[in-house]
């Protein structure tokens, strides 16, 4: 009978030593953004989709129109806006 223990994991992937997914917000309030850009990366619809803005299948939040991003509320949710100039 064998009295080693047998090898773990490799140590890159024990819990609590994996990367993250760099999620959360990009670009703030007041911030110019141009056509494509990333403004949120999220996990489900925390923020939704509003004028001059798109949601892609992961999520993630990104402008459809040169302008400057907004924040705001609405039906106690927050929208994100981006505003042409």
């Amino acid at each position: 009978m064998s009295h080693v223990k047998a090898s773990g994991a490799v140590a890159q992937h024990k819990q609590g030593n994996r990367h993250g997914k760099r999620l959360g917000v990009k670009k703030f309030g007041g911030e110019k953004v141009q056509i494509g850009s990333i403004i949120i990366r999220q996990r489900g619809a925390t923020y939704k989709a509003g004028k001059h803005v798109g949601l892609g299948r992961d999520y993630t939040i990104f402008a459809l129109k040169d302008g400057v991003v907004e924040f705001g509320k609405q039906h106690s949710s927050t929208v994100v806006n981006v505003l042409p100039e």
